[in-house]
């Protein structure tokens, strides 16, 4: 196994964790970061005892395979696509794009050039979601027929994110932040989509920033729907019910849940690698709960994994599991949700993927193959 130069471009908030679990994978070797403000890229270069150089410099080096994007979503398509020109391999942070002719786009310029793209989310690789995965395919709950994926709080302005502007511009809102990492998870334990039908709305025209934003009380436009409620036919048959808000102040929904002919699965929060998984079967006189031990490793925070994966395919040929077919199959599934309100009909998917392999048992730390 050969290292894989990689740069980052992004060194904002969500850099940290890419940094930190890059270091994890013997396969990576991040060597450069930039951003397109310097001083970011220089303080995390200092951290993380990388370069930092300007965008153009990470781009042109011959060295470095494989450039993760971390930057906004809107300039995802953007940096994708001057990756690909550049002859190098592009893995980015979610959303794949903000529209599906952007997201087909990248698809199509990496088929053509014959490059790998991925996207996060990389937290169905986790050993929660593994688990999770491993006891459908084993058969503990049946069939799968349906369930529910639930994520609804007060939106990120409120609370911990210094730049929340973004989180309500096209590309953001609820189900393009929160979104993928559900949408995947389901894609993980059930395969593809079918269709979709849905009904958006949003609650204020407006929002104020909390006191930990940079610009203190900013005022923030809101651009794109923050309460989606829809339901995903998947082409196994099951149907999920599924709500994204940024509206709601408390809720007590699982995360995900997946109703099975023979028992209920309640799957972790897919924004985290861990647990807990617990699993209800039949007993006397009815279901009991338990709680399962992790099959797999990968518990911790491991964002990279991803890119990881990657690395390796490229090194056997293999296919990797966070791939641009996955990514732009939950891109369309996601946009229909608006699609659908708006046209007040159901929307059939045009695209679809693999599912994708789960991860071998047994596994060492720091490596992803056998």
């Amino acid at each position: 196994m050969k290292k894989v130069k990689v740069g980052i471009i992004g060194c904002g908030h969500i850099s940290n964790a890419y940094f930190n679990a890059a270091k994890r994978f013997d396969i990576l070797d991040v060597v450069a970061c930039a951003d397109i403000n310097p001083a970011a890229a220089k303080a995390k270069g200092e951290e993380h005892k990388v370069k930092a150089v300007t965008v153009n410099k990470l781009l042109a080096d011959p060295n470095i395979e494989i450039v993760v994007n971390l930057t906004i979503p809107k300039a995802h398509a953007e940096i994708a696509l001057r990756t690909l020109e550049h002859g190098k391999h592009a893995y980015s942070e979610k959303p794949f794009a903000v529209t599906c002719e952007e997201g087909k786009k990248i698809v199509t310029t990496a088929k053509a050039k014959k490059l790998l793209v991925g996207c996060a989310p990389d937290t169905f690789l986790g050993g929660g979601h593994q688990t999770c995965r491993k006891l459908i395919d084993d058969g503990w709950i049946g069939r799968p027929i349906g369930g529910t994926a639930m994520f609804m709080g007060y939106g990120p302005e409120r609370y911990y994110h210094p730049s929340p502007a973004f989180f309500y511009q096209k590309g953001g809102g609820p189900m393009f932040d929160l979104g993928p990492y559900y949408i995947t998870a389901l894609v993980n334990l059930l395969g593809p989509a079918k269709r979709v039908c849905a009904i958006t709305t949003k609650a204020f025209d407006v929002r104020e920033a909390g006191p930990q934003a940079l610009i203190k009380r900013e005022k923030l436009p809101v651009e794109v729907p923050t309460h989606l409620a829809g339901v995903i036919e998947f082409q196994n048959g099951a149907i999920i019910n599924m709500i994204t808000s940024f509206d709601v102040w408390k809720q007590g929904h699982n995360p995900i849940e997946i109703y099975g002919t023979q028992g209920t699965l309640f799957v972790p929060d897919p924004n985290g690698f861990g647990g807990p998984v617990k699993l209800a079967t039949g007993g006397v006189p009815g279901p009991v709960i338990s709680e399962c031990p992790l099959s797999h490793i990968y518990t911790e925070n491991s964002r990279s994994i991803g890119a990881a994966d990657m690395a390796y395919a490229m090194q056997s040929g293999r296919k990797h599991r966070c791939s641009g077919a996955l990514a732009f199959h939950v891109l369309e599934i996601m946009e229909s949700f608006e699609k659908s309100s708006i046209a007040g009909k159901h929307i059939e998917l045009s695209t679809t993927c693999e599912r994708p392999a789960a991860l071998p048992l047994g596994l060492q730390d720091g490596l992803l193959d056998l």
